[in-house]
């Protein structure tokens, strides 16, 4: 059966970009291109090229004035411009089409509904089914016995079919009318006026009556009442819009049937197109679908104990096979191993029988190359193994090329560098409710697969560090880092279960008496958790102002509640209860269930993870425990180091504002450090110009101080301080004036990311920042942001990690009991020996303020206390 499908390019891509902008999903690859809409379109197109039809045609719209504009000079004159992040995709989806082979036309003047109904109409014989895809009810007029119009709800799968018999039953028109109707009608999405008070059900009743337009008009002096009167008063209006909605069927170009035969897609363009746009599940939804050629790829399996020796020599890439989403708790498969003597995998089981395999992991001598060595570390640990000797570890080296690089899995990395030949984890493993163990072969050549990687991807790698002016921030910084998270991580920090247990009770308690209390402000019970059923309560029983209607119903942010504070006491109990029940299910209930058989809490830190450098923690996160609430300082209690011992903390002072003064060569700021002074007083006496500065004074200094840093707007300052817009901004304009080697710093900064792509730290990290070059402004606004704030929290975030290594080594020297235990952004925990609090905190204090030499001193404060909670 020969069939036509006729795409609205137009109307489609629209829907892709808006129905995943509607939610906030603006998707972005690593050098800052947007990509949402090209990944809606791909997978709408996707499920109509799995389809079966022979000719397909997407057609669209030409950018500009169209011959309708001739008659009716405010067609679609309402309409709001195209977002500059959807402009900036229109291209790219174009290309989609070219490389999934199928045929696209625009054509001057003309529109694709016009384009549409000439194929339809003269390709008419040509055809058993032409099927159109659009929610543009303009083209139902095309509809006939063999003419249907596919509009979708939601994607491809979920759509409604019209025929005639279905026009007929549900609109109660027939497809010849629909010019008529929307001429009386009118339609607001062009701008098109038709009869004032005339809708469509008014419209329908009047084509059944007098059965057309033009028959309305004719009997119009018949028409009683203010319908009549409107009628009559604009029926020319009325003609004009039947003849605007009128589709052109007779569009004068040239076009053949045979270029609009669908071939299939073209491969390898495709997939490259993919790659480039780093649209990786589109990837592994192809190799999903496509049958994979066998490849020849051979490798030993060890399964005698007596072989391993003769198989591990130095410069061997190892990789370490794990089944299990945290590390701390999974099941350890295997080794992939490659060197120059070959490719093995050695089961995770021999190492318990083999002492060379343990020693050769061990020996600091014997030079390795892993991928993410903390993570194998943390796994051989529990087993009472080990491994050193890394000189080469392929996530940090990518991390520190481009942090944008190691968000995703091994085959992601390692396609940025052009390597290919490894699958997605998933596509091993499985995903979700399918995540489960492969067969041994599957993830035995995996594992080898990824060593081999390492292998052909290490020099290459070193070479671009080199380049980069970045291989000591690898070899000194963030390979000896890794080593040492690992045995925070495996240490873990004891937790008080009793203690939380209470905390719970508490809580509970208090989240149901704060239920109670808003069930009475309210008149009523209702799900105090649900934005829609609270905004009923808000907007339409208590009959608040600043309502805000959504798709799903009032918006109940809290924006829109810190505007209604003062309105009702309902308001802030509401959020009172917010608060409460997040740290109950985030901390209560997340902290006790990853309390593991030890009693402890092992997080994960993810070193290669964030665009600064800084750390983050995970499983659970440690490092965002809440301290604005009581409450939430509270749950630090059940944090307690070992029995007798005390826990240390020591937070830089300041560092960030330091590590400003010192790149910025600010002479002011680095004196007032110098000399010990408050720096937010200092910065008030500069702004202010006075010396009595009061306490609202220093807190807008300070306000100031750190907006600077995060390179903070007029708008978000004012938000802060709570301040009019262009008082805040003469407060940016008066700091940079007295302290103007900040104000050159932050221009040369943007400057150089500008130019160069990217910021850098002290220590060479880069933050790429491809949004500076982006023809859309608020991307490049933010982008500027970033760039003022990379250099600043990076070189801090660097600063601690250098503090850590000196520590370690320090420690290790003094032979010292307590442990390094947490990395709390600026600040480090320490599970302290009693016989050793005078010595940890002289040599951590020491350490912390001279492990790097600044124009300005580090300043380190150090607390002791029995829990977390009494660190702080």
């Amino acid at each position: 059966m020969k069939k036509l499908i006729l795409m609205d390019g137009s109307n489609v891509m629209f829907r892709a970009y808006y129905g995943t902008a509607y939610s906030g999903n603006l998707m972005q690859n690593s050098k800052g291109q947007y990509t949402n809409a090209v990944f809606g379109f791909v997978n709408m197109m996707n499920s109509v090229l799995n389809e079966d039809f022979t000719h397909i045609l997407v057609a669209f719209d030409k950018s500009g004035k169209t011959f309708r504009h001739e008659s009716f000079p405010d067609y679609k004159g309402g309409r709001k411009p195209m977002p500059d992040e959807f402009r900036s995709q229109i291209d790219l989806i174009k290309k989609s089409l070219d490389v999934l082979g199928v045929k696209q036309r625009e054509i001057e003047l003309i529109e694709a509904d016009d384009i549409i109904g000439t194929y339809a109409t003269k390709y008419y014989d040509q055809f058993d089914e032409i099927e159109i895809i659009s929610n543009d009810k303009d083209l139902l007029q095309l509809v006939n016995d063999k003419v249907h119009l596919r509009s979708s709800k939601k994607g491809m799968q979920n759509y409604v079919s019209y025929t005639p018999e279905y026009m007929a039953e549900t609109m109660g028109v027939t497809p010849d009318l629909i010019p008529d109707l929307k001429g009386l009608m009118g339609d607001a999405s062009d701008n098109l006026p038709g009869i004032p008070g005339v809708g469509e059900k008014t419209a329908v009743k009047l084509l059944k009556q007098y059965g057309s337009l033009q028959g309305v008009i004719d009997h119009m002096d018949e028409i009683k009442g203010k319908l009549g009167e409107r009628i009559r008063a604009h029926y020319q209006d009325a003609i004009l819009c039947k003849q605007i909605a009128t589709i052109k069927t007779d569009v004068s170009f040239h076009f053949s049937l045979d270029e609009i035969e669908y071939d299939g897609v073209v491969e390898e363009e495709m997939l490259e197109f993919y790659k480039e746009l780093e649209l990786h599940s589109l990837i592994k939804r192809f190799n999903r679908v496509q049958p994979q050629p066998k490849k020849t790829f051979e490798y030993t399996l060890v399964d005698t104990v007596l072989d391993i020796k003769d198989i591990l020599e130095p410069d061997s890439c190892i990789v370490l096979e794990t089944y299990g989403t945290n590390y701390h708790q999974a099941q350890a498969l295997g080794f992939g191993v490659v060197n120059d003597k070959g490719s093995y995998y050695i089961p995770y089981e021999m190492i318990h029988q083999s002492m060379d395999l343990q020693l050769f992991l061990r020996d600091e001598s014997i030079p390795k190359s892993v991928f993410d060595w903390k993570m194998m570390r943390v796994v051989l640990l529990n087993d009472q193994y080990d491994i050193q000797g890394v000189t080469f570890d392929l996530l940090l080296a990518a991390y520190i090329l481009n942090p944008n690089n190691t968000k995703e899995d091994f085959r992601v990395i390692v396609s940025n560098f052009e390597y290919l030949d490894v699958s997605y984890k998933e596509e091993v493993y499985g995903k979700g409710a399918k995540y489960a163990i492969p067969t041994e072969e599957a993830y035995q050549m995996y594992a080898v697969k990824k060593a081999v990687a390492i292998h052909e991807l290490k020099q290459p790698l070193l070479d671009q560090l080199k380049d980069n002016e970045q291989l000591d921030l690898f070899t000194d910084i963030e390979l000896p880092l890794s080593r040492i998270l690992a045995k925070m991580e495996h240490t873990g920090i004891r937790v008080d279960r009793d203690k939380l247990q209470q905390l719970n009770s508490e809580l509970k308690a208090k989240i149901d008496q704060i239920t109670e209390e808003i069930y009475a402000d309210a008149g009523e019970e209702f799900n105090i958790s649900s934005p829609k059923q609270l905004g009923v309560i808000l907007f339409e029983k208590l009959e608040l102002p600043f309502a805000k209607r959504t798709k799903s119903g009032y918006s109940t942010k809290v924006d829109i509640l810190e505007k209604l504070v003062d309105h009702h006491p309902i308001i802030e109990k509401i959020m009172t209860y917010r608060t409460l029940t997040k740290l109950h299910s985030t901390y209560i209930i997340g902290l006790d269930a990853a309390i593991m058989d030890d009693g402890r809490i092992h997080t994960i830190y993810r070193q290669a993870f964030t665009s600064t450098g800084r750390l983050s923690s995970v499983e659970p996160n440690l490092q965002n425990i809440p301290i604005r609430y009581e409450e939430g300082r509270e749950i630090r209690k059940v944090f307690i180091p070992e029995q007798q011992h005390q826990l240390l903390a020591c937070d830089y002072s300041q560092i960030e504002l330091r590590v400003l003064a010192h790149m910025a060569n600010e002479k002011v700021m680095i004196d007032a450090f110098k000399h010990n002074e408050d720096i937010h007083t200092k910065t008030a006496k500069q702004i202010f110009d006075k010396e009595d500065i009061t306490s609202l004074e220093r807190r807008q200094a300070k306000a100031v101080n750190f907006g600077i840093i995060y390179g903070q707007s007029a708008w978000g300052l004012s938000e802060g301080i709570h301040i009019n817009k262009k008082e805040a901004q003469l407060f940016i304009d008066k700091y940079y004036q007295q302290f103007p080697g900040i104000k050159q710093f932050m221009d040369g900064v943007v400057e150089g990311a500008t130019s160069n792509g990217y910021a850098e730290t002290i220590y060479h990290r880069r933050r790429y920042i491809p949004e500076l070059n982006s023809s859309v402004y608020m991307q490049r606004e933010s982008g500027k942001r970033n760039a003022m704030n990379a250099p600043i929290q990076g070189s801090a975030a660097d600063i601690i990690k250098i503090a850590m290594i000196e520590l370690d080594r320090v420690m290790k020297e003094q032979k010292v009991q307590s442990k390094m235990l947490l990395q709390i952004h600026d600040e480090l925990i320490f599970d302290v020996a009693p016989d050793e609090i005078d010595l940890m905190n002289d040599l951590v204090t020491t350490t912390m303020e001279q492990c790097v030499s600044l124009q300005v001193p580090l300043k380190v404060e150090a607390v002791l206390g029995d829990n977390l909670y009494e660190t702080k």
